[in-house]
């Protein structure tokens, strides 16, 4: 190796990528001991694995009325019909993979915008001093103590209908738990030796806020992702049976409020209300393992446990 290659090696940030490769592969290696996770892991690959191909497995024509009027409507789950067909004479597995995109992208799009509203809010309130941290804390109260569903209702009536519309109402409402937990950690790594050292040394805010403390709070967000999106799906299920969703998109919630219309549980069409159900309990299940298991990994007080 030349001089220079070896000074490349050896600079700060060639140090920290491979600081943080090595603290990445470890998390691997101790999440792969997480039966629990990866049992989740899997079957959250499976689920999105499918939605990705619903295009290719069933294509659109499958959900066109027109195209299936020689399907039997209400027929129960068989080798024709494996999971049943709806009121409409429609392949009830079609709709559920259809609505997996649908469901999944609200979900993983909900989640993103809390995460980041989140984790941006609680890194300035736990860094900044003062009426400022005050000013945002008592924010951060207040969408703490608002029913978020009944909120998320409210902007999901007040916009236009439509899977944007649900995200932004997920995405604003459910924030706030995420800032409180980044808060607490903000202040718990605020007192450590080095930020004190950086900042006696003339380092500013955005220094202090992107190279010290972001870092020690993602694995917490990372952890608290996982587990949010458990709930945006259950907060996207609900917004779509209510009727406040796009009626022109599948969604797992507009198969359950399709299975109210027409008084599927009481009317003996049981697969209609129980697939989308099981579906919507398994990947909540399925995200909620793997969220456990990264928050068993991230945090030393249930590691030692």
């Amino acid at each position: 190796m030349t001089s220079a290659e070896i000074a490349s090696t050896r600079s700060p940030r060639a140090m920290a990528w491979r600081r943080r490769s090595a603290a990445f592969a470890a998390f691997c290696r101790e999440f792969a001991h997480q039966r629990a996770g990866m049992v989740g892991l899997v079957f959250l690959a499976v689920i999105v694995g499918l939605a990705l191909l619903a295009p290719v497995l069933a294509p659109s024509w499958m959900l066109d009325v027109t195209r299936v009027i020689d399907n039997p409507r209400f027929a129960p789950p068989s080798w024709a019909h494996p999971l049943g067909t709806d009121h409409q004479g429609r392949e009830l597995w079609v709709r559920m993979l259809w609505g997996a995109r649908v469901s999944l992208l609200v979900a993983f799009a909900a989640t993103a915008m809390s995460m980041i509203l989140g984790t941006i809010v609680g890194l300035a309130a736990g860094h900044f001093t003062g009426w400022t941290g005050g000013l945002l804390m008592r924010v951060i109260d207040f969408f703490l103590v608002l029913p978020s569903l009944i909120l998320a209702i409210v902007l999901a009536s007040v916009l236009s209908r439509g899977v944007w519309t649900i995200v932004i109402a997920i995405g604003l409402t459910s924030w706030a738990g995420t800032a409180r937990v980044v808060r607490s950690q903000t202040l718990s790594v605020e007192s450590r030796d080095y930020v004190e050292r950086s900042r006696v040394l003339g380092a500013g805010h955005w220094h202090i806020i992107v190279k010290h403390l972001l870092p020690a709070v993602l694995p917490l967000v990372l952890a608290n992702t996982t587990l949010t999106v458990g709930s945006a799906i259950i907060s996207e299920s609900t917004l779509s049976f209510l009727g406040l969703g796009d009626t022109t998109q599948q969604s797992w919630g507009a198969v359950l409020k399709n299975s109210m219309d027409v008084s599927a549980a009481t009317s003996g069409y049981w697969w209609y209300v129980l697939v989308p159900g099981i579906a919507i309990v398994l990947v909540v299940l399925a995200f909620t393992l793997v969220g456990r298991a990264v928050e068993t990994i991230v945090n030393p007080t249930l590691r030692s446990r």
